[in-house]
């Protein structure tokens, strides 16, 4: 339903999926952030051309699901404690999602946090997939929308100030630049001055670009940024921090269960 010139938009912001309630996305936009790094990661496949993403909880059910596609169509892709998956194609690097390898491919993907994150939204109207990589085109989906919520993965069940500062960047592009109104619950103010207090204000302002050395710099002191430097993947900090490097958004029909670029 929308709303009024007057009348103010709800941007919430989640710092852990399980402080969600399902339900009360019914009817709403979703957007879920895993920076470090199953959102990054996705964002690079379908930008490198893989044909859909489909998210699984289990890796016994990831298996099954491979099992009923064509060899020649069908990657497996992800994590558990950060490394690859003994047996599949793919680890959750997002420079391994490259176009020789993923193009025109169905992906079954499954990781620690992001897929659960994603789990949380299936009562969601839309969901979208944001990382840096793809922030501005996100936002560009956003502006309009009545009821946004923004759903941090964390790592490993707690709460990663990486997804915390892609939140804060959302809520400020979109409260500041985009002549919406909005009612930000707690965690979006505390998200949006995570990302002013990281960043000098000129960057805030975007009157100057923000270098990924800045904000890999950024990543490293962070929960999911020193899990990530722990099992040998730093240079995904590196890939994570390239601010719109592309113009793609993801999109989870809730229904189907399945990741494809959004229209």
């Amino acid at each position: 339903m929308a709303v009024s010139r007057t009348e103010k938009r709800i941007l919430n912001v989640y710092a852990l999926p399980v402080v969600v309630d399902p339900a009360e996305l019914s009817g709403g936009t979703a957007v879920v952030i895993d920076v470090l790094r199953a959102c990054t990661t996705i964002v690079y496949a379908l930008a490198a051309g893989a044909k859909e993403i489909i998210p699984c909880l289990e890796v016994s059910e990831a298996l099954e699901l491979a099992g009923r596609y064509p060899l020649s169509e069908v990657l497996l892709g992800g994590e558990r404690q950060g490394l690859m998956i003994e047996g599949f194609d793919l680890g959750n690097s997002p420079r391994e999602y490259r176009p020789e390898v993923v193009s025109g491919k169905t992906i079954i993907f499954t990781t620690t946090n992001g897929t659960r994150a994603l789990d949380r939204c299936r009562q969601a109207q839309r969901v979208y997939l944001a990382g840096f990589v793809n922030v501005s085109a996100v936002c560009q989906k956003l502006t309009g929308c009545d009821r946004i919520h923004i759903i941090c993965a964390g790592t490993r069940g707690e709460f990663s100030r990486d997804d915390v500062l892609l939140a804060g960047l959302i809520v400020e592009k979109l409260a500041s630049r985009s002549g919406e109104s909005y009612i930000l619950n707690a965690q979006a103010i505390t998200a949006r001055e995570n990302w002013r207090q990281a960043m000098p204000l000129p960057r805030v302002l975007e009157a100057e670009p923000i270098p990924p050395e800045m904000l890999t710099k950024c990543l490293r002191d962070t929960p999911g940024g020193r899990h990530v430097i722990a099992v040998g993947c730093e240079e995904d900090l590196w890939d994570a921090a390239q601010i719109d490097r592309f113009d793609v958004v993801p999109e989870l029909d809730p229904g189907r269960f399945v990741i494809r670029l959004a229209s």
